[in-house]
């Protein structure tokens, strides 16, 4: 059976400056364990999903079960520049091979930690995490207002769900529920592979109406376009999800995935319209999927997972 793993606060250690104070701090110091009873003040709540089962159901390569650890690993020892309380509420685990009890998991924690005035940022493991994180934001909002999902990625991950999720349907899974509920499927796939995705999902994608950007358009030169349709998107949006996909990234900055990215985009374009999506004050949920350490090279790829963490949580 699928279970929930409390957290391990035995990862967050590292390096010490008493010489230099408060000044010194780093987010070992700084993390909490969530308290379940929920008293704890409003902060950002971290939930691994340790799970690959959708990418071994997609025919890649396995090992980014292993990612919350190694991100909190690099995370311990990161400076610590925030003024909100950071709380590790512990991993779900899919053991069995049980990927929707495992995404029923993730809903529920999601949903309850949004209950409770935090903001969770989930590290996955695979891209089959979207499902759950957004299952878990839509049972929190309970169909107030419209959430708009921005996910930045080389791959479309419409991939239509015939007998079993994988890594490549969390999106499709997404619009069918949004279907059935009656309710807007708002997408945005921003730094998508032209040799990545086939036709078909191009046809999907346009079908269903996403807003998506090649790679090869997602440069520093084009940043004042890519803010501006960023705003036109969030204006239509009460609630928005980012979902950050390591693979967008270039194959030498992340090498660490399942599928490197032959071109990707650099973190100088990434990293300015992450700020502008937290700027909108619309941001609700995020999620880091497909980093596998197993892949990893000197934990270049984790340094880079451990960055973005701070990038969305300043």
């Amino acid at each position: 059976m699928d279970k929930f793993h409390p957290v391990d606060m035995s990862v967050w250690q590292g390096r010490q400056d008493p010489e230099d104070g408060e000044l010194a701090l780093r987010w070992h110091d700084k993390v909490q364990p969530w308290p379940q009873a929920g008293s704890a003040a409003a902060g950002v709540a971290l939930v691994g999903f340790a799970c690959d089962e959708g990418v071994r159901r997609n025919k890649g390569r396995v090992g980014a079960a292993g990612a919350p650890l190694a991100v909190r690993k690099l995370l311990a020892n990161s400076a610590w520049h925030l003024s909100r309380p950071i709380y590790d509420s512990g991993d779900v685990h899919c053991e069995d091979g049980d990927l929707d009890a495992a995404h029923g998991l993730l809903a529920e924690r999601v949903a309850r930690l949004l209950d409770e005035g935090h903001f969770p940022l989930v590290l996955g493991g695979g891209h089959e995490v979207a499902f759950g994180s957004w299952s878990g934001l839509n049972l929190h909002l309970a169909g107030r207002g419209r959430v708009g999902i921005i996910n930045f990625d080389a791959h479309f991950d419409l991939r239509m769900k015939l007998e079993q999720a994988s890594s490549g349907t969390p999106f499709f899974q997404i619009a069918e529920q949004c279907a059935a509920q009656g309710t807007p499927f708002t997408y945005a796939c921003l730094g998508v592979a032209e040799t990545a995705n086939t036709q078909a999902l191009f046809a999907r994608a346009e079908a269903l109406g996403v807003w998506h950007v090649l790679d090869e358009a997602m440069t520093p030169a084009e940043l004042p376009a890519l803010l501006s349709g960023l705003d036109a998107f969030i204006a239509r949006c009460d609630h928005l999800y980012l979902t950050i996909d390591l693979d967008v990234l270039p194959a030498a900055v992340m090498p660490g995935v399942s599928a490197p990215a032959a071109r990707g985009v650099e973190l100088a374009v990434i990293e300015p319209l992450i700020a502008h999506i937290r700027a909108s004050g619309k941001l609700r949920l995020a999620d880091l999927a497909e980093y596998n350490p197993s892949l990893d090279q000197d934990n270049r790829s984790a340094r880079v997972a451990a960055r973005l963490v701070h990038q969305l949580t300043k």
